[in-house]
């Protein structure tokens, strides 16, 4: 069995309680006390997330605008310094390997976000599709640590953590940009991004400074109510926010058009890993004629689907599947995505979950759940 990897944060979680589980290869604090407490910290002041596992992998050189225009869907060429782009990373079948991040760090330079258990494979694809471009990659991934603060107190946490002189960067950051600041004398990139549906920042900084950047926001952050989160809350997050998670939402075995993603770029030149695959389903229309689409659930109550779970129509037949299924605390009742047949996506069509053998009612809806 092989043996998880450490967050160079898990005596920080330790001595804070935090229960542990492992994921996409590493050993992670699950919660501290109260998965819906912390849940709620976040939609109400902020929550903070080590996101160490995470992957980050540095491409480098003259050609690197070109390559990642070749190697993933959307126009990385467009996105200026400073700026940050999600996209995906596919299959010459289109299949989805990965979503991930890109941030345009300088002309000639792009920091990648990979998930944790599809880092290793990202990595072997943009060495394999480097052939012939003037770039090096570089994964980074054992050597950065992040951190994320999320929730509507964010923006004042980061803000007075950081140098006088500098707070008007945190303020005048926008979404999806990046920008460096000082914490405790450390550079640190900062970009306002996140998984959870609020405001908030993640931090990029090396190995050995992210426990006293860690401490320094738990103690900056407790007069705002700052609570120290875990995996579970933010996974009810980013189902309450709508957003895709790999192995869940994503997968190899489904392509952009159906998990509802208008990242790829059709106007760029390049001939990018799976275009031709992706063209033939867009004239098909796969997600908005044919085939199925993701779309959101809500029940009336509070019995959650889980992933896996049979979507039925009035017939009973199975019309598609659960991927990912809880109940939400924000909004009091249950809420889940689904993939399913395109004749049944139009929003308030109610439909039955097949929920531990017994059909339950749910509506169509479109994500996102939750509105900040």
């Amino acid at each position: 069995m092989t043996e998880l990897k450490q967050s160079p944060l898990a005596a920080e979680h330790e001595a804070l309680g935090a229960s542990f589980t492992g994921f996409g290869g590493w050993e992670m604090p699950l919660k501290y006390s109260s998965e819906l407490a912390e849940h709620r910290a976040v939609r109400e002041a902020a929550g903070l997330f080590d996101l160490s596992h995470m992957g980050e992998v540095r491409v480098v050189g003259p050609d690197a605008a070109a390559f990642l225009n070749t190697a993933l869907v959307s126009d990385l060429g467009k996105v200026v310094s400073g700026k940050a782009k999600y996209t995906l990373m596919v299959t010459p079948a289109g299949g989805v390997i990965d979503d991930l991040i890109v941030y345009r760090i300088e002309e000639a330079e792009y920091l990648l976000i990979p998930n944790a258990s599809n880092r290793e494979r990202v990595v072997a694809e943009l060495e394999e599709r480097a052939a012939g471009f003037d770039v090096e990659v570089w994964d980074e991934t054992e050597g950065i640590s992040l951190i994320a603060v999320q929730g509507p107190k964010a923006e004042e946490i980061i803000s007075s953590a950081v140098r006088l002189d500098e707070t008007y960067l945190v303020e005048g950051l926008k979404y999806y940009a990046h920008t460096t600041v000082t914490i405790g004398g450390d550079e640190i990139l900062l970009a306002r991004t996140g998984y959870t549906g609020e405001d908030g920042f993640e931090l990029y900084l090396p190995y050995d400074k992210a426990g006293a950047l860690w401490r320094a926001l738990l103690e900056r952050g407790s007069e705002f109510g700052l609570a120290p989160c875990g995996l579970s809350a933010r996974d009810s997050l980013r189902l309450e926010a709508g957003m895709p998670l790999y192995g869940h939402e994503l997968s190899e075995g489904r392509l952009p058009q159906e998990a509802g993603l208008p990242v790829v770029s059709y106007s760029k030149p390049e001939a990018f890993v799976g275009r031709e695959a992706l063209e033939r389903a867009r004239e098909a229309g796969l997600g908005k004629t044919t085939g199925q689409r993701l779309v959101g659930l809500k029940a009336a109550g509070k019995r959650a689907a889980r992933a896996g779970s049979a979507v039925l129509d009035d017939a009973r037949n199975v019309i598609g599947e659960v991927t990912s299924g809880a109940p939400s605390p924000t909004l009091g009742h249950a809420i889940a995505l689904a993939y399913i047949d395109v004749a049944h996506t139009e929003p308030a069509t109610a439909l039955k979950v097949d929920v531990r053998g017994k059909p339950q009612d749910f509506e169509v809806t479109k994500p996102p759940f939750y509105h900040r």
